[in-house]
């Protein structure tokens, strides 16, 4: 049986991605939105990894952008379980940033996310 340190670290999550032109704002760095929705996936990864449950976004908290991440970058998304609950849980999600060309690597936005266990009846389930 893992312990729940062994489980918060079983579960983290990691997903690069290549930040295309379709990707893009008007200013040719990341679309908010789009940061926002990679961000929401590789929580729900990092929260369903945690524990093997049906698991619903809840609510999202302050979302900071710390940095514009230019178009023909490489991003890193880093999903961390940062708080257990009965039925929920908190995921924070990291995105760095690099240059493809060079070892420049940044953290560029940070949240965090809550989930909540749910059955097939989509109760609230213990999540442990």
């Amino acid at each position: 049986m893992k312990t729940l340190e062994q489980k918060i670290q079983d579960s983290e999550t990691r997903v690069f991605k290549v930040v295309f032109p379709n990707t893009t704002n008007h200013y040719d760095t990341l679309f908010g939105g789009m940061a926002m929705y990679l961000m929401d996936e590789v929580a729900f990864m990092t929260a369903t990894r945690f524990g093997r449950k049906k698991m619903v976004t809840v609510s999202s908290k302050k979302i900071d952008f710390n940095q514009p991440i230019p178009a023909d970058t490489i991003i890193e998304l880093v999903g961390k379980v940062v708080k257990v609950g009965r039925t929920s849980l908190e995921v924070e999600v990291e995105i760095f940033v690099e240059e493809m060309y060079s070892e420049d690597r940044r953290s560029a936005i940070k949240g965090g996310f809550t989930f909540v266990a749910i059955n097939e009846d989509k109760v609230p389930v213990p999540v442990l």
